[in-house]
């Protein structure tokens, strides 16, 4: 089940279980659209993986002890442990190379 971190990794935008603009990559680095597009050119900054919409969390119980109440997203905050000048250049390095072939 995915942590549903609270924040962009990035610039510390909100990024609660139900906001359409969270990105994440395979391993759940989550970044909101804006930083995906302006500052990481859909490279994770962290693995070099391509970044997708992530999920909205189901907020009512339409299957018992399936929601938000039951399953709550993670509320540990997450910031990027790269520097803005390791992130840009391997941003700049994966940009034109397609996820599926990074």
């Amino acid at each position: 089940m995915l942590a549903m971190r609270p924040n962009c990794e990035l610039c510390d935008k909100d990024l609660p279980a139900d906001a359409t603009d969270a990105m994440i990559c395979s391993y759940e680095c989550t970044f909101c659209a804006p930083c995906v597009e302006t500052e990481l050119k859909n490279v994770c900054p962290n693995c070099g993986g391509g970044l997708v919409s992530r999920p909205i969390r189901p907020a009512n119980e339409w299957r018992p002890g399936v929601s938000r109440a039951n399953q709550a997203p993670s509320l540990d905050r997450v910031h990027m442990k790269r520097s803005p000048d390791e992130q840009r250049a391997l941003s700049e390095r994966l940009k034109d190379v397609p996820p599926q072939d990074r």
